[in-house]
């Protein structure tokens, strides 16, 4: 995987209580990758983690959503955890800076409870997605054909349920991250 995203950029945006693992292993996968990866947060300063059952580690922030431009990056990663992606969704900001990377053909990845975020762009009607069992019905509610797979690709947006689905989830996120904007990418 090496190299396979030099002058890549990639937002991952997240509030507190991301499931960290969530984070931290993908962002090693980009890295390793060859990929600049920058955290785009609601706040200016940290974000903090979520460990299973209790409040993880504390991460800086590159960026707030007031000064991070989406024109500025290649790809998004969306991390779940219960707590992070209801707060991005009730933020317009966020919304809005998701919403880019679907009407720019820009590759997307989420997994677990971060597609919650994404029904709220609008753009997810007649597409093929996955994620943590209890939001399938948001998914569906919002026109997805959901699919109970580790990982599910659909023009650009990787989708995978948990964190056990991360070495898969990893390995689908560079090589969509790598292949860059997919013209076909449906928008609501």
């Amino acid at each position: 995987m090496a190299n396979r995203l030099n002058n890549r950029k990639v937002a991952v945006l997240v509030a507190d209580g991301f499931e960290q693992i969530e984070l931290t292993s993908p962002i090693e996968a980009l890295k390793e990758a060859g990929a600049k990866v920058e955290v785009i947060a609601p706040s200016p300063g940290q974000v903090k983690g979520w460990q299973h059952d209790h409040w993880g580690d504390q991460f800086d922030v590159s960026y707030c959503l007031n000064d991070g431009d989406p024109e500025d990056y290649d790809a998004l990663l969306l991390p779940g955890g219960v707590m992070n992606p209801d707060t991005l969704r009730n933020d317009t900001r966020a919304v809005r800076f998701a919403r880019h990377f679907f009407d720019a053909g820009k590759p997307v990845a989420a997994i677990c409870h971060g597609p919650q975020l994404l029904v709220e762009t609008g753009a997810l009607t007649g597409r093929t997605m996955t994620s943590y069992s209890s939001i399938k019905t948001d998914l569906k509610n919002a026109g997805v054909r959901w699919e109970d797979r580790e990982v599910v690709t659909d023009q650009g947006l990787v989708t995978s349920r948990s964190p056990d689905d991360l070495p898969a989830f990893n390995r689908k996120m560079v090589e969509e991250f790598a292949e860059g904007k997919h013209r076909g990418q449906r928008t609501a």
